[in-house]
Parts: structure tokens; C-alpha cells; sequence
């Protein structure tokens, strides 16, 4: 699509600063003028797409501050696919994203609300990927009534009050000119139905609280934080209405051998001032398990051993990030008489040729950021 050469911000006419108020208010004013049911511009279903694949980023926290951190790179390298809507009408369109009586949809019917469940994983599994069973509450849709509301067998009639219409309207006049206020209406709460005698298992609600368990896949590579969509399995809507979808937020849990940087992973290795001297061999963790690395004699403090290939792999891509091995070097602090005196005397015949100086402290530790 032409966007992944397009500014997202521009497409909507938003600021980069924009909340998620004025993002929404652009793409209504934006999609009731392309749609192709209004527009006759022969670009205006391209546009119109475009607009929508803006919103989508945007309208999300996970996916416009991924988009403001690394552009339409970030996006697909976390796996954002632009959905493919087939929006039959204006009405189609923003009950899509707004919900059905948003602008005057049948009476009480609405799309159901969105939840967000977590779970949390290890950074080893995160690395791997892993299925869990995820546990949320959800309101669905009653089995007793269906959903209507009402106890089955008996009548639903009109309400009174609206006419059906869920709404209802007061007009003023003065000198100005009239003045149309509209209200839900207070006698059937906008469903334009009057129900004779409610379900005796939802209360007339149409939904009942019922403990659901999803079996989640969780690929390779998750940040922490990241959340993974599940459509069609959130809170029930009203009167027939799409259920809402499920976004499941995953936590990575803390690793005290490793930190995580992009799909890099960084760790340490103690020697001590002998084996820094004279070059060990050492075990060190890796998410694949334990890996010996050779360290060269004079190994000095903040170095860095790279273990190509061993850190994150890339979320749904090809490749592994590197595992960084800073070398902490341990001093003796609590050292005998005759230890005192074998350093001193070591001290004594050493000369420049012993502590010949490499790239400084700093220069290692920034190296390994880059």
C-alpha cells in the first residue's frame, strides 16, 4: 500500500503530539468525506484505506509508540498487519470501530467492549516462544434468553416513551433559531424495547459473567509489554451485536543473569585478578544453556565477549540478536600478611611493559551499546 511511504500523522492532519481524541475526531471527519459512498474522487478508495490503516497504528498505544520509535520498519518487524475491512457503508464502518448506536444504529444494539488480560512468561520462554492458558472474566451472551433479554416465551412490545427509536429529542426555539437536543431515552436506556418480564438468569441484561480460559500462542521474541489480539472473543454485544476482541498483554519477568536491549541480551562474568591475568576458561548462562568461552590472558575489566547469534530472535522474522558478556574483574578486599607481601613484591618488578594500556574503561563499555 502507498502508506508505507506516508506519514501516518500526515495522512490523518495531526500533530505528532496529538491525543487520542484528536486523532479520533480526524479520521471520522476524514472517512465520512472518503468513503466511497460519499466521495467520487477516483483515488478516494485508496485514500479511504489509507486513512483507516493510519488509524489503526495511531489509535493504539502498543502500535504508535512502536510506529513513533522505529517507523513502518518497527511496525512489521512486530508483526502489524493492516487489516482488510470491506465496510459496506459509513454506518459499517463506524460501528466498526465506535460501536453501533454511535450514529444511529438499531436501538440498544452495540458491538461488544474490548478486555485486556495478561500473562506472564520467563525470558527464556519469550525467547523460544510458548502456549499458555490464559484466564479473564467476560460478559457473554445469556444461553437462557439468547441475549434478548426478555424470559423466553414472553412479549417484547415498543417502548413507549421513544417509539422505538432509543432516543428522544427536545427542541427549543429562540431568537437564534431552534435547538435539538438528544437524549438517551430513560425508560428503556436506549433499546427501544420494552420487556414484559426479564430473563430470570441475566436480569433482562442478555448477558451473564462466565470464567473463560484461552489457549494463547506466544511467538518468539515478545517484548514485554507487547499484546497479541484475539478477535471475537471479548464481552458479548447487545442484541446480536459482534462479541469484542481480547488483547492479551504480555509480561516478561525480570532475569537476574541477562538484561534485554532491542533483541540483544547482555550478561557478566566474574574473574578474578589472576584469571584476568593469566586467561581462563569460564561457563557462562545463555538462553540456550551454559557455554564455555575462552578469555585471553591480560583480560581487562568492562571488556566485552560477543556470543554471536545467542541473544533474542526477532519477532516474527528471520534471525537472532547477540549475547554481550561484560567481564567484571573482582580485587581482593580482605587479603592475608603473606598476600600483602606477595603483591608488594609483585608490584615491586612490575614495569610499563606489564601494564601496557588498551582502549580505556569508558571507550569498552560504550562500544558495547553500539
Amino acid at each position: 500500500m502507498a502508506t508505507t511511504e506516508r506519514d501516518y500523522y500526515e495522512l490523518l492532519g495531526v500533530s505528532r503530539d496529538a491525543d487520542e481524541g484528536e486523532i479520533k475526531k480526524a479520521f471520522r471527519r476524514l472517512a465520512r468525506e472518503l468513503h466511497p459512498d460519499v466521495s467520487e474522487a477516483p483515488d478516494a478508495d485508496e485514500r479511504f484505506r489509507e486513512v483507516v490503516e493510519a488509524y489503526e497504528v495511531l489509535s493504539k498505544s502498543e502500535t504508535r509508540e512502536l510506529y513513533d520509535r522505529y517507523g513502518h520498519a518497527g511496525l512489521r518487524s512486530g508483526g502489524f498487519q493492516p487489516g482488510h475491512f470491506d465496510f459496506g457503508s459509513l454506518s459499517d464502518l463506524f460501528s466498526a470501530f465506535f460501536g453501533d448506536d454511535l450514529i444511529g444504529g438499531r436501538p440498544g444494539r452495540s458491538r461488544g467492549p474490548d478486555l485486556v488480560a495478561e500473562v506472564e512468561i520467563e525470558l527464556v520462554d519469550a525467547a523460544r516462544g510458548v502456549t499458555r492458558d490464559v484466564p479473564f472474566q467476560v460478559a457473554a451472551t445469556c444461553p437462557h434468553c439468547g441475549g434478548d433479554g426478555a424470559e423466553p416465551g414472553t412479549a417484547v412490545t415498543t417502548c413507549p416513551t421513544c417509539g422505538g427509536a432509543g432516543r428522544l429529542q427536545h427542541v427549543s426555539r429562540s431568537v437564534f433559531g431552534e435547538f435539538v437536543r438528544t437524549q438517551t431515552c430513560p425508560t428503556c436506556a436506549g433499546s427501544g424495547r420494552h420487556i414484559e418480564t426479564p430473563c430470570t438468569e441475566c436480569a433482562g441484561g442478555g448477558r451473564v459473567i462466565e470464567e473463560r480460559i484461552l489457549e494463547v500462542d506466544i511467538p518468539a521474541g515478545i517484548h514485554d509489554g507487547q499484546q497479541i489480539r484475539i478477535g471475537g472473543e471479548g464481552h458479548a454485544g447487545t442484541l446480536g451485536a459482534r462479541a469484542g476482541d481480547v488483547y492479551v498483554r504480555v509480561r516478561v519477568l525480570p532475569d537476574e543473569r541477562f538484561v534485554r536491549e532491542g533483541n540483544d541480551i547482555f550478561s557478566t562474568v566474574d574473574l578474578t585478578i589472576t584469571q584476568a591475568a593469566l586467561g581462563a576458561t569460564m561457563t557462562v548462562p545463555t538462553l540456550d544453556g551454559e557455554h564455555e568461552i575462552e578469555l585471553e590472558p591480560g583480560t581487562q575489566p568492562g571488556q566485552i565477549v560477543v556470543l554471536r547469534g545467542r541473544g533474542m530472535p526477532a519477532l516474527q522474522s528471520w534471525g537472532r540478536g547477540d549475547q554481550r558478556v561484560l567481564v567484571n574483574v573482582l580485587v581482593p578486599r580482605n587479603l592475608s600478611d603473606e598476600q600483602r607481601t606477595l603483591l608488594e613484591e609483585f608490584d615491586a618488578r612490575a614495569d610499563e611493559r606489564t601494564y601496557k594500556r588498551d582502549e580505556g574503561l569508558f571507550e569498552r563499555i560504550k562500544s558495547a551499546f553500539r
